[in-house]
């Protein structure tokens, strides 16, 4: 069974950048791809990056293209995201999902593991 685990939320002010770590454990062979979605209170989940496992090509949303980056160390099992020129607007709760997809990688639905998130709050 997958388990995955973020680490590396916090509060920053505009303008200013974190990474997000996900470490992937467990029978990650039954896996072929990982994201990185968030959640503000009353907000839909919001699929952000992710990627196929096996070529890495990443998929972003138009809320975070060309400011963050996601990219997946196979070796360490660990998803990153890479978060510059933040705005209060990115103020939500960060999850680290991985699944089987055959559909949207951005797509919530496609993903049945899920880290507990970590926040991420970015003030004015």
């Amino acid at each position: 069974q997958v388990r995955v685990a973020e680490s590396g939320g916090g509060s920053v002010q505009t303008g200013g950048s974190l990474r997000l770590s996900c470490a992937a454990s467990g029978g990650t062979g039954s896996l072929n791809a990982m994201g990185w979605f968030r959640q503000a209170p009353g907000k839909e989940r919001e699929g952000l990056a992710a990627l196929y496992t096996a070529d890495k090509s990443p998929f972003y949303g138009a809320s975070v293209a060309g400011r963050f980056t996601i990219a997946l160390d196979n070796a360490k099992k660990t998803l990153y995201l890479q978060m510059n020129r933040l705005k209060p607007d990115d103020t939500a709760m960060y999850y680290c999902a991985a699944g089987m997809v055959d559909g949207g990688l951005l797509d919530p639905y496609e993903y049945n593991t899920w880290g507990q998130g970590t926040q991420v709050t970015v003030s004015s």
